[in-house]
């Protein structure tokens, strides 16, 4: 089996080496602060960055910023394979998608993978950023978690302009 030279221009194009680039740094950012977090909290350490943010590590096996976690194996089993399903859709539209596009879906990308690596190799995923107002905390979430949720409101709001115009 050989690649086609149209399909070899398209794999290793401007375009599509940016795109593995930023997936790989968005992941290497993703594992470094996930390690980092992990290693002082096996030393009991909870961070302490000010009155409205810590990093303190929770063990999430639902989810983005917690939602449905359970300790049911067949839930785990499928929100990970939905995921797996999301990242082979995400290499698809990446392939697809203009140069604007490719980068948001990277950044998407590359922050599912760190967390579907998790999944894989610690049955759950580390969250630890944890922003409060007093007794009042929103959903502990990680480094993947930011870059999904950056990637998904930027191709949201592309979207909202594109079509007003």
């Amino acid at each position: 089996m050989s690649i086609s030279k149209n399909t070899q221009k398209k794999i290793f194009s401007k375009e599509s080496i940016t795109s593995i680039i930023l997936v790989v740094i968005v992941f290497i950012l993703d594992r470094v602060s996930k390690t980092t977090i992990i290693n002082s909290q096996e030393k009991n350490q909870s961070i302490y960055i000010n009155d409205y943010l810590n990093f303190d590590l929770v063990w999430n096996t639902g989810i983005s910023f917690g939602l449905l976690s359970q300790n049911a194996n067949l839930y785990y089993h499928l929100i990970t394979l939905l995921i797996f399903t999301i990242i082979i859709f995400l290499i698809y539209l990446i392939t697809k998608a203009d140069f604007m596009e490719k980068i948001l879906f990277s950044l998407i990308l590359g922050g599912a993978i760190g967390n579907f690596y998790d999944r894989l190799f610690y049955f759950a995923v580390p969250d630890f950023i944890d922003f409060h107002i007093d007794n009042y905390h929103w959903f502990t979430f990680n480094i993947a978690d930011i870059f999904i949720s950056i990637g998904i409101i930027l191709i949201i709001i592309k979207d909202l302009i594109l079509k007003k115009k």
